[in-house]
């Protein structure tokens, strides 16, 4: 790479990953919404669009990582812990909850792969 940087494969695909799922999430909520609400017709009305909100965001927390923003991976972090309080809050099991939090440690995980070309070390 021409700023000497080097992003290995666990990471990229992690990334490529979290940008796509969270890509799918946002059209599944915003284009199959009637769906979603006639599986789950509790769900507070603003569950759906907020949800939708932060997917956006994800993407571009995945992108900033992707271009070596460490400022990033926080915002993550936080964007996870809002998803979760508002999992509980429309009432998603505690166990599906948590689950959701799993992506901030495999993020975490992937940063720190690679020995020398460690992701973590790299961000800027």
């Amino acid at each position: 790479m021409a700023d000497g940087k080097y992003r290995h494969g666990c990471l990229t695909a992690f990334l490529v990953f979290g940008i796509i799922s969270n890509t799918l999430v946002v059209l599944f909520y915003s284009l199959g919404s009637a769906t979603v609400r006639g599986v789950s017709p509790n769900l507070p009305g603003w569950s759906l669009p907020v949800l939708s909100v932060i997917a956006v965001c994800n993407i571009a927390f995945f992108v900033a990582i992707f271009l070596w923003k460490k400022w990033a991976f926080y915002a993550f972090i936080a964007s996870a812990a809002i998803t979760f309080i508002i999992n509980i809050s429309i009432g998603l099991s505690i166990v599906s909850s948590v689950l959701g939090l799993a992506g901030i440690a495999i993020l975490y995980w992937v940063l720190q792969m690679g020995g020398e070309n460690n992701g973590w070390r790299q961000l800027e």
